[in-house]
């Protein structure tokens, strides 16, 4: 089984509709549809937004194969926009030197101390 025919399986099964798979994505409906249409796989830079919002790992997506047990080395990704306002601060943060950084990180966790 391709990825594509994989998406829209999981599209199938949680009942959502390309449009509404489109939306979500802000992938064009005419991509996913030439994915259906043509059998083609979508390029890489939209795998993670996908398993994001189809709420399925990478592994599965590509190999339709899910990790078990403690084989393998499990990540721990974050999905953001980076149009969102934690986007920005990743892209405002990657742009500071190493000691704002930690500046940054040691006012972040006073913060948080404060709060709980």
């Amino acid at each position: 089984m391709t990825i594509s025919e994989r998406i829209f399986e999981k599209l199938a099964h949680i009942n959502m509709s390309q449009k509404e798979f489109s939306q979500k994505t802000g992938i064009a409906q005419s991509t996913i549809s030439e994915w259906k249409k043509k059998k083609i796989n979508p390029s890489a830079d939209k795998i993670m937004i996908i398993c994001s919002t189809l709420e399925v790992t990478p592994e599965w997506l590509l190999s339709g194969v899910e990790r078990s047990g403690t084989r393998g080395r499990k990540t721990s990704l974050y999905v953001v926009e980076k149009n969102s306002e934690i986007g920005k601060l990743i892209a405002n943060y990657n742009l500071l030197r190493e000691k704002y950084r930690y500046q940054i990180k040691g006012y972040m966790d006073a913060l948080k101390k404060m709060a709980d």
